[in-house]
């Protein structure tokens, strides 16, 4: 038997419409749902739960800003399988977030950067006053100065945050890291639940949740096919398998992937490709590879590497989750 402490949250629509602009039906996201039900995944992150106000969304799927009674003719039934949406600060105005008992939705997450972590734990406390389950996703570890983030995890110990994301946003983390940077979580968080987010930059999003599952952390992000921001997730589809938890049945995502998703891997890419690989080794954000993937010279590799390692080379800057 694996880790049965385990839970799996399925981030196929919050990080999968990165990819494609949250365009999904909503006979996709139903189909999901159910047959993720089935499966025995504890969690569903439908979308984002930011403010249009506050953040243009353009042509953007419904997914990009939740509202309340669309998910409700989204879902008619819920299962066992929790809602959970994610918000990232200085883009959600709380007063939008409706009481835990009127809402859809379990379980809120909040994602910031190390230097905003009190702005992420004040979104935090009104969720959890608000009555909802609670995480915190610090982006970008990999770039946290060592001080800083023991600042930051002193700050999440006083919280009533209930999970904390250890976060590989870039893909350029390896199982040591991991390990490493789950031990040091669980020494300074010993009362709080720990979670993992990894992406496939460099073929390692399931190795490195397998290193932070066996490094004690217990909620466990994955997408569908890995479909994500760039490189993509650890796959929910292989964590079926690998938990070897009885609850868990790996049929119902494959019938899903079946329906929709293979000939929808031919409209969008994500995954596995040389620029999100090099993003990965040299520890850089996925934006310029991104771009370069959706130019002309999407292939020219050498090009690429060579912008990334000339000092004098400057990409541009800008957030992403």
């Amino acid at each position: 038997m694996k880790n049965t402490n385990s839970k799996i949250l399925d981030c196929t629509i919050r990080d999968g419409g990165l990819v494609n602009n949250w365009d999904f039906s909503v006979e996709f996201v139903r189909d999901l749902y159910y047959s993720l039900s089935e499966a025995g995944v504890e969690y569903m992150e439908i979308g984002y739960k930011n403010s249009p106000k506050l953040l243009k969304g353009g042509d953007a799927g419904p997914w990009r800003f939740l509202d309340e009674a669309f998910l409700r003719e989204v879902i008619p039934t819920k299962t066992d399988t929790k809602l959970s949406a994610l918000v990232d600060i200085g883009r959600v105005d709380e007063n939008d977030i409706l009481p835990r008992e009127q809402s859809m939705l379990d379980l809120i997450r909040v994602a910031c950067y190390i230097k905003d972590v009190d702005k992420g734990l004040e979104l935090v406390e009104k969720f959890h006053n608000l009555g909802y389950e609670t995480t915190i996703n610090i982006m970008a570890l990999s770039h946290a100065l060592e001080n800083e983030l023991n600042d930051a995890l002193q700050e999440i110990g006083n919280s009533n945050v209930d999970v904390v994301y250890v976060v590989d946003s870039y893909g350029s983390m390896n199982p040591k890291d991991v390990t490493y940077m789950t031990e040091k979580f669980k020494r300074a968080l010993p009362n709080k639940t720990l979670g993992i987010h990894t992406h496939n930059n460099m073929q390692l999003a399931f190795a490195n949740t397998i290193a932070g599952i066996d490094a004690g952390v217990e909620f466990l992000d994955s997408s569908v096919y890995g479909m994500g921001r760039a490189a993509g997730n650890c796959t929910t589809e292989l964590l079926l398998g690998y938990l070897k938890n009885p609850k868990y049945e790996v049929r119902p995502v494959l019938g899903f992937l079946e329906k929709h998703m293979v000939a929808m891997r031919e409209k969008w890419e994500w995954g596995y490709n040389i620029p999100y690989m090099l993003g990965g080794m040299l520890n850089e954000h996925p934006r310029s590879a991104m771009a370069l993937r959706a130019g002309g010279d999407k292939d020219k590799y050498v090009e690429y590497y060579d912008r990334l390692t000339t000092p004098e080379t400057a990409f541009g800057s800008g957030k992403s989750e």
